[in-house]
């Protein structure tokens, strides 16, 4: 079986709501979405939703490199032949994760569509039966806040993550308004996607928040600023995730070595894809750190990826894929039984691909084949 040609469409997902973090905030959801057809007739798909603060690459720039540089590469490849795949890409082009997730995806997608089995059969099988689904809350007013929680503890969800990371006072009156509002039994992780900058003012928030029982915070000092992280885990007693600050093997070498993190946020997108994600996921468990497959905030098919990742691996304790749950169309069919999500049986990512939902989000595309 080899790879025989490659469709590259470079889409935009409506939100039903904006989405707002320290450093971004977006009304729409930029993604590309890969087609990858076998010689024999299979077909896989991937996805890439890059991101310029943490991995470097653009929208633009990611249909630009698979379309001339990645994709012509991988025509005639085996698609199931994920270290050799890997290994070509690398030497292809440096860095650009999301890219070659993209790749990754879309062939373990053939992978398991060819052998008829889910794609977590590929990762050694089923090991979590279901996961329970975090509402993310976007940035907003502390009554905002509050009211969307509120309503989301009606709904059935027992977890929240709350995105914070504009200045420490405002970020410490949201919490406390989410938390009085909807008590002490709901579990809350504080996301401040680098926006505390550095360790010292850190400390000053987690001392603000010592009595609201937070689940973990996650990633509160600038990416490149292990250290930071490390004195940040010194001095509190609040577990500690680390996300931007993880991206592949270099910082995760580093995160063991310096025990900089409780818990590690690996991200497909980060990373490259299943295949790199599996080796981190390893990596932390012979450590003894805790893993959660987080979102970059895909489609149904970046999303379904990303899931058996998580339901493949005890160490895998939480996840945060809910990006399908944010979109008001999209253009697969990944399936959640709020305020929990099951996989299916079906082979492959079990996610079917609306390709009519495809081509009206599409906003330019284009076909590689040899």
């Amino acid at each position: 079986m080899k790879i025989q040609q490659v469709e590259i469409f470079a889409i935009h997902l409506p939100l039903i709501d904006p989405f707002i973090i320290s450093y971004a905030t977006y009304d729409t959801m930029p993604s590309i979405i890969l087609k990858v057809t076998t010689d024999t007739d299979i077909v896989g798909y991937g996805e890439a939703v890059p991101d310029e603060h943490v991995t470097g690459e653009t929208w633009e720039s990611t249909y630009a490199v698979l379309k001339n540089q990645l994709a012509p590469a991988i025509i005639g490849e085996n698609p199931m032949a994920f270290e050799k795949l890997h290994d070509k890409l690398n030497k292809v082009v440096k860095n650009v994760p999301a890219a070659k997730a993209a790749i990754d995806i879309a062939c373990f997608d053939i992978a398991g569509k060819a052998l008829q089995v889910p794609v977590y059969q590929l990762l050694g099988g089923r090991y979590h039966e279901k996961f329970p689904i975090t509402h993310v809350l976007s940035i907003g007013t502390p009554e905002a806040m509050a009211e969307e929680a509120a309503n989301r503890v009606e709904m059935g969800y027992r977890s929240f993550k709350m995105k914070v990371g504009t200045e420490v006072a405002r970020d410490v009156a949201r919490i406390k308004a989410v938390r009085e509002r909807v008590g002490e039994d709901i579990a809350i992780r504080v996301d401040v996607n680098q926006g505390w900058g550095n360790a010292s003012t850190t400390l000053q928030g987690l001392r603000a928040l010592k009595d609201l029982n937070i689940d973990w915070l996650e990633q509160p000092v600038d990416s490149e600023d292990i250290d930071g992280m490390v004195e940040v885990k010194s001095k509190s007693d609040v577990p500690l995730m680390i996300d931007e600050g993880l991206r592949g093997v270099r910082e995760m070498r580093e995160i063991i070595a310096k025990r900089a993190a409780d818990k590690v946020n690996i991200k497909l997108m980060k990373c490259g894809g299943i295949y790199p994600a599996m080796k981190l996921a390893v990596m932390a468990e012979m450590a003894g750190i805790e893993c959660q497959i987080g979102s970059m905030v895909e489609s149904s098919v970046g999303s379904a990826a990303g899931f058996h990742v998580a339901f493949s691996k005890k160490i895998m304790t939480s996840v945060e894929l809910t990006g399908p749950l944010k979109f008001s169309k999209d253009v697969g069919n990944l399936h959640y039984d709020v305020p929990f999500i099951c996989l299916n049986e079906k082979p492959g990512l079990g996610v079917e691909v609306d390709e009519e939902i495809l081509k009206e989000l599409c906003k330019f595309s284009t076909i590689v084949t040899a």
